[in-house]
């Protein structure tokens, strides 16, 4: 049995960044990116009017100033006028500024006269021009490697001009699930039959980690059976069996991975819930060992399943491994010799502020606690008993 961490290192010690692909830029969201982007051109590309008024000469803009109109500048259809003194060009939010100005009346500053504009207001200083590449110019590397695209990152991709985006290809997750027990939602049960709910939440964390899941059904417990589910996941780059990793006689996942020529890097891990956990690698792919109790399932996802899909994606770990410090909201008894996580939420305390609070029930079962909790809270091996306001590490449930 192996510690996380330990266990952390040996599977991305097996991982390398999958390869890329192009894709749309509008089709880009949720997407790592696979090289750094760089801009294409400069943004703003002209020195543009942030204004709707006249673009003038500073110098010009006294009040009481007559300035003759001599041209007029639309955004998109820049003058080809420079300007001399005592005349101004009439501009709009994004026009480019004509040569020759380096101020922008506002119109409300002005009063028009058939082509002449009086200055009524005083100008203090030169404004109300964007200056060319404020924003950025070409050559310069807007997004690094490794970042996933959100609606910032797709908007300043498309504002570089650049139409097409390399990303990195989505991992492909395969979920196989195994027992005589297990039916899908909304079948009619008979005695001793559950309904396999697991795959259902796993598919929905491994699709918001960036990756593609790809649910292979419910296998039955026989060797065969589960060793057809196997050779159906031959294109996935990880699959992840869930249960069937103890001893009894119908604990047969393991031992069917292994007769499929996986070889076993850790069997264990000294965590709770979570501790049936285990990793192995194949010729074609690699296998990551959920434990059967859906809550165990989950915490494991969330510790194991969500950095192994970040190294494939090229992406940082920090992302998985941000901590936060928040006070307990109440006592807590001593650990044990496992690291443990517990389902937790945050609250709110007249004492402390936003604080930390365990569920009361931490059955590795029980999934009703997920709906109410957002946090994981750990506890590392032997720590001593806790008191309320005692600050303690926590993991963000997404």
């Amino acid at each position: 049995m192996i510690t996380r961490e330990d266990a952390l290192g040996v599977m991305l010690s097996e991982i390398v960044a999958l390869g890329s692909e192009s894709v749309p830029t509008g089709q880009s969201v949720g997407r790592v990116v696979a090289h750094d982007i760089v801009a294409r051109i400069t943004q703003p590309p002209s020195d543009m009017s942030a204004m709707d008024g006249y673009a003038v000469r500073f110098e010009d803009a006294a009040p009481g100033a007559e300035l003759r109109i001599i041209d007029a500048a639309p955004a998109g259809r820049p003058s080809a006028q420079r300007l001399s003194a005592g005349e101004a060009v009439r501009v709009f939010t994004g026009s480019v500024i004509p040569q020759g100005a380096d101020h922008v009346v506002i119109q409300e500053d002005v009063d028009l006269r058939g082509e002449v504009v009086v200055i009524a207001e005083r100008q203090p200083a030169p404004r109300n021009i964007r200056r060319a590449g404020i924003d950025f110019r070409v050559g310069d590397v807007l997004i690094e490697a490794g970042t996933r695209i959100g609606p910032a990152e797709a908007a300043v991709i498309a504002a570089a001009n650049i139409g097409t985006v390399s990303v990195r290809r989505r991992p492909r997750i395969a979920l196989l699930a195994s027992g005589d027990e297990l039916r899908a939602p909304g079948a009619d049960l008979k005695p001793g039959e559950i309904i396999s709910s697991t795959p259902h939440a796993l598919s929905a964390f491994i699709e918001s980690w960036g990756a593609v899941a790809q649910d292979l059904g419910v296998a039955r417990d026989t060797p065969e059976a589960i060793r057809e589910r196997i050779d159906a996941a031959r294109d996935a780059d990880l699959v992840v069996p869930l249960g069937g990793a103890s001893v009894g006689d119908h604990d047969l996942m393991r031992p069917t991975f292994q007769n499929a020529g996986y070889g076993l890097r850790f069997e264990k891990v000294a965590v709770r819930p979570g501790k049936p956990t285990w990793f192995g690698v194949g010729s074609r792919n690699i296998v990551l060992g959920l434990p059967g109790n859906p809550a165990s399932a989950i915490v494991c996802a969330l510790l194991f399943l969500k950095p192994v899909i970040l190294a494939m994606s090229g992406r940082s770990l920090t992302e998985q491994r941000e901590v936060e410090l928040l006070p307990l909201a109440e006592d807590l008894p001593a650990n044990g010799r496992r690291e443990t996580f517990l389902r937790a939420k945050s609250v709110e305390t007249d004492a402390y502020g936003r604080s930390v609070q365990p569920a009361r029930d931490q059955d590795s079962s029980l999934l009703s606690p997920f709906l109410s909790c957002d946090l994981l809270l750990q506890r590392p091996v032997d720590a001593a008993s806790a008191s309320r306001g005692d600050l303690a590490p926590c993991l963000k449930i997404d």
